[in-house]
């Protein structure tokens, strides 16, 4: 197999008996081949050529089917079409992207379905972009209107220095950044990757990232269809929904490579709690990636040595880094050995600084997951702010270079000057280390929040909580706290405040609610500060208050916090209809701990995006079909969901 584009990789295996298998249950999956995938982009390609769509043309694929998402992307790549992956989420904040991704790109086409699309138009009209979504409707193509395939459309044969997708940043961003990747960045990354991880047709790969996401869409699609590897898709969404399913089927198809970030395998353990997986054998995974946000080791220690039952072997923890930029793999640790880490000084991570390791005292202790060398076709060096090369053992900025990497971001001279140097070398954003020629990320230099595999901007999540009543971007500051003892990110942010706790309540219920609203991230916690810390040039200075937190300053204030709102929660009882009491009893499942009365908004309370879905299945469970997933954000309360939940009901009968 020799490919220089992934037009090379479609065509190349048009006639390899394999296929991709799409998991939508238990017992329930489509199959596609890879002959019916070849012929359905060229298929969809005739029609988009039909609709104007040509060469170098941006096309944003805005789906949340796998199926139509690779349908999508493999005619666009066929065409010379560039696609634009976005995921289409469940709050405002992901269509208020695509207008903003959408104003960049510059007329757009966009792939999408009509229950999008209508979401998207009145999205546009609340918010005064109506022209902007007139222009993209006019260039759209509708999944629901692909009808005849048979014709193909025709093949544009692209050079491997071509743009192959444009890779927009994850989470919510003000100005997302598009990274650009190449046919070539792609195909060399597949190949470093392969060397080391040593791909074969024998393998069986399963993954429930989204496709929007790199490690979805490139690690565990197009690297596995190029070795033509058993491929098997899962929605992110029925992964959330029921963890263990995740598991149940890889040892149902003897899967050997898997993935999950953070936030998976704590969502896992948590809805196993107790139990045990009956007639579960794992025993032929022989690689579980572990990335797409800082690594916790004990969580990795706790997963595997809850599973160890199931024959899952430790040396199938295999953590690694990566980012978009690089198309994907930067560091990966020889197979077939088990995962390491080194315990560091936290307060030793500074940019120059040399890592003490072993500490005396255990609070400043922090472990750091080894993610192993750099691929053998690219280079990895260490430096200080002026980027000058720093010995091993200490921290400095990650850079990286080689064929698998970027050139820049899309339309953002400004990002890629700052991050592209004229050598070549592309600063990743993280600080690490080098030990044993191995590296061990230790922190951030650009400012990032990790939350469920995500990246989350301060200052977006800052400019959602500042709508709250008397706030203002100078006084919200929110910041990713690790606290020890817990696995990963909570979201905390601090507001400025000099009065009262009783005063103040308010006001963090509706930061918390706020942020919940337009993005599904739960707030860990809002915590009133008296002062907000910054440079002499103006910039927070976000560590000094995760610190302070981290030192107990505010405990006082957050224990005063939660008996006000303890006092004033929920009644917890059922007041109204029967409807009602059964909602009550779903929530209350789905939220265990939490005061809930029929009339407290499910935001306020801390019902994250995780936590909607689950509740969201419980309905659909009972009530099939009846209510749509972004109908609890229009009615966020037990008591006017009831009264929806009624109306449909009546009008089923």
């Amino acid at each position: 197999m020799t490919y220089s584009t992934l037009v090379d990789i479609l065509e190349q295996n048009r006639n390899v008996d394999r296929v991709i298998t799409h998991v939508d249950g238990e017992n329930a999956e489509r199959r596609v081949s890879y002959a019916q995938l070849h012929a359905r982009a060229l298929g969809i390609l005739h029609h988009l050529q039909a609709m104007g769509a040509k060469r170098g043309d941006k096309m944003i694929l805005f789906l949340s089917d796998n199926e139509q998402f690779l349908d999508g992307f493999w005619a666009a790549v066929c065409g010379g079409i560039v696609p634009v992956p976005l995921a289409v989420g469940i709050s405002d904040e992901h269509r208020m992207k695509l207008l903003r991704v959408a104003r960049k790109l510059g007329g757009p086409l966009l792939y999408t379905d009509g229950k999008n699309l209508e979401r998207l138009r009145a999205l546009a009209a609340e918010v005064g972009e109506t022209a902007l979504f007139e222009q993209l409707k006019a260039r759209t193509f509708l999944v629901e209107s692909i009808g005849d395939i048979s014709r193909p459309g025709t093949l544009v044969r692209p050079n491997p220095q071509d743009l192959a997708f444009i890779q927009f940043s994850s989470g919510s961003t003000s100005e997302p950044k598009g990274v650009m990747l190449t046919h070539g960045n792609l195909i060399a990354n597949t190949l470093g990757s392969t060397a080391v991880d040593q791909f074969t047709q024998d393998d069986v790969s399963l993954s429930w990232m989204p496709l929007t996401h790199d490690m979805g869409l490139i690690g565990f699609f197009i690297m596995q269809f190029a070795n033509r590897v058993h491929v098997n898709l899962m929605p992110t969404e029925l992964f959330v929904r029921r963890p263990l399913l995740w598991l149940q089927v890889a040892a149902k198809k003897r899967v050997t490579i898997t993935c999950s970030p953070n936030f998976g395998y704590r969502h896992f353990l948590k809805v196993l709690g107790e139990r045990r997986l009956e007639n579960v054998d794992l025993s032929a995974i022989r690689l579980i990636y572990n990335g797409a946000e800082p690594i916790s080791v004990d969580l990795a220690n706790e997963f595997m040595t809850r599973l160890a039952y199931t024959g899952l072997k430790r040396s199938a923890m295999y953590p690694v880094y990566g980012l978009a930029e690089a198309s994907l793999a930067v560091t990966l640790p020889p197979i077939g050995r088990e995962y390491r880490w080194l315990k560091v000084d936290r307060r030793r991570l500074g940019v120059g600084e040399r890592v003490e390791t072993n500490p005396a005292e255990a609070r400043h202790a922090l472990e750091l997951m080894c993610v192993g060398p750099v691929l053998p076709n690219m280079e990895l060096a260490i430096t200080d702010d002026a980027r000058q090369a720093l010995p091993e053992g200490t921290v400095g900025h990650i850079l990286m270079r080689g064929p698998n990497v970027t050139a820049g971001y899309f339309g953002d001279a400004e990002a890629t000057a700052a991050a592209v140097g004229a050598d070549g070398w592309v600063d990743t954003g993280d600080l690490g280390f080098l030990h044993e020629r191995e590296l061990y990320v230790a922190g951030r230099a650009k400012e990032i929040i990790f939350v469920n595999g995500q990246n989350y901007y301060p200052y977006d999540l800052e400019n959602i909580a500042q709508r709250a009543p008397g706030l203002d971007l100078n006084k919200v500051v929110a910041a990713g706290v690790a606290k020890p003892g817990t696995q990963g990110e909570q979201l905390v942010v601090f507001v400025l405040h000099r009065g009262s706790m009783e005063e103040f309540l308010p006001t963090a219920i509706a930061v918390a609610r706020l942020i919940n609203e337009h993005t599904g991230l739960e707030v860990g916690e809002v915590v009133p500060v008296k002062r907000i810390p910054k440079t002499t040039s103006g910039k927070v200075q976000r560590h000094l208050l995760e610190q302070s937190h981290l030192d107990g300053e505010f405990d006082a204030e957050l224990a005063e916090l939660a008996r006000l709102r303890a006092a004033h929660g929920g009644a917890g009882g059922v007041s109204g209809s029967e409807l009602e009491g059964k909602l009550l009893a779903l929530c209350e499942a789905a939220l265990p701990g939490k005061r809930i009365g029929v009339d407290d908004n499910l935001f306020e309370i801390g019902a994250s995006s995780l936590k909607l879905i689950e509740i969201h299945e419980s309905i659909d469970r009972d009530y099939p079909g009846l209510i749509d997933l972004t109908e609890l954000f229009d009615h966020p309360t037990i008591a006017e969901l009831a009264r929806h939940l009624e109306a449909k009901l009546a009008a089923a009968k």
